[in-house]
């Protein structure tokens, strides 16, 4: 009876024991119960077509067993099989003369390998809850209290374990099952490492792309001013101006970052101009100054073909446009002229007026705020500029001023 309670006691456990383990205490304690000197146990593993018998422990307390992988087909012709099958217990008092009869037979090479001889079997199915089969105990060669054996194997001794059948075999299925959620969750944890790091990549990739585009238009935007005399650091001065003026508008902060890059493009179809018109240094006829006011046209068809500078398409088509309704190529006037173009407008005069050409001096910060304020022979900044984005440069001109300081001329 003591034998009976220990074979009991591994369901109780406190502890989780993993499914090796306890299907070896599940064959020990069968084997402590009959008598057996050697045993098998099995678990069902695969589904449909694919479904079979794997050894899951072996045991024998005469000779060394190698560690050799049994698999068995799920059928009736090995004996393992038959009682996956058909939820039979199986008693073979001389495995060596099975009758004819039956379907399944014995496979004695194992023995020859282990030079061993097996000659009793009690072959009993674990259960679940639903009586599904789910593994198969086999066990090897009774023998009795004084060492006497092999001995066949007696019903008496199968009845001292099959009531606890679906107790064991649900305590070995709740191990799989949590043998197969620790797996899993080992592969999960496999997975977010991975994607960790592939998201790492991605953004080293992102980060470098961004840094490619960046230079990217960078360059095209100093390729556009490589006929004029502006300078680098002019586009430079242009993408600071816009975006302050942007944050001071409070607009979006996608907004303020998408600006800050596009602004630089705004005389980028320059590229498209007769170079002998871009480098004549006295008035342009008619004709010349109608070819030069196509190049807000030529900027927009240069850049709208991308969608990372749709900004900038807006930008180049519309920078040239007056509030009033005077300006070019649409003659476009007040909130008609996107904001962003709006917002350049200003910046790139602002930069103008400071800037030297070969008709003028560069012009002090106070000089160009008083034009841009009041306007001069050349130039009526209120027809010409939003109110409101003329109002906020006149507010907070030093910010202007700093940028221009600190981007250098």
């Amino acid at each position: 009876m003591s034998v009976l309670l220990d074979f009991l006691e591994f369901i109780e456990v406190s502890r989780p024991q993993p499914l090796a383990e306890l299907l070896s205490r599940v064959l020990l304690k069968s084997r402590q119960l009959t008598g057996a000197e050697a045993g098998t146990i099995f678990v069902l593993r695969g589904s449909r077509s694919r479904r079979r018998l794997e050894a899951a422990d072996a045991q024998n307390d005469l000779v060394s067993l190698q560690s050799i992988p049994i698999v068995i087909p799920l059928n009736e012709t090995s004996i393992a099989g038959y009682v996956a099958v058909t939820g039979e217990t199986v008693f073979i008092d001389d495995l060596y003369a099975i009758p004819g009869e039956k379907p399944f037979s014995f496979d004695p090479s194992f023995d020859r390998r282990l030079g061993y001889c097996s000659r009793s079997m009690l072959a009993f199915p674990l259960l679940n809850h639903d009586r599904k089969v789910i593994g198969v105990v086999q066990l090897i060669n009774r023998r009795d209290g004084e060492g006497k054996g092999p001995l066949p194997f007696k019903a008496d001794q199968a009845d001292l374990i099959l009531p606890f059948n679906h107790i064991v075999g649900s305590a070995v299925e709740r191990a799989q099952m949590l043998e197969r959620i620790e797996a899993q969750n080992i592969r999960l944890k496999r997975r977010n490492v991975q994607l960790q790091s592939q998201r790492e990549k991605i953004a080293l990739l992102k980060d470098q792309t961004e840094e490619a585009f960046q230079l990217s238009i960078s360059l095209l935007a100093r390729a556009a001013e490589i006929h004029d005399d502006n300078t680098a650091r002019h586009v430079k001065r242009v993408n600071e101006y816009s975006w302050f003026m942007a944050t001071l508008l409070d607009l979006p902060r996608a907004f303020c970052d998408e600006i800050r890059y596009s602004a630089q493009l705004h005389d980028v179809g320059k590229m498209s101009v007769n170079v002998a018109i871009l480098r004549k240094k006295g008035s342009l006829d008619e004709e010349e100054r109608r070819e030069m006011q196509r190049h807000p046209i030529y900027g927009y068809q240069i850049l709208s073909a991308s969608d990372r500078l749709k900004m900038a398409a807006e930008i180049a088509l519309n920078h040239h446009e007056r509030w009033d309704g005077g300006g070019y190529p649409h003659g476009r006037k007040g909130a008609e002229i996107p904001v962003a173009a709006r917002i350049v407008s200003l910046a790139d005069i602002y930069d103008a007026l400071r800037s030297p050409r070969p008709y003028k001096d560069g012009y002090s910060h106070e000089r160009a705020r008083d034009i841009l304020l009041e306007g001069d022979e050349r130039m009526d900044p209120k027809g010409l500029l939003d109110p409101q984005i003329r109002g906020l440069f006149v507010e907070q001109h030093q910010g202007f001023a700093e940028i221009w300081d600190r981007v250098g001329s």
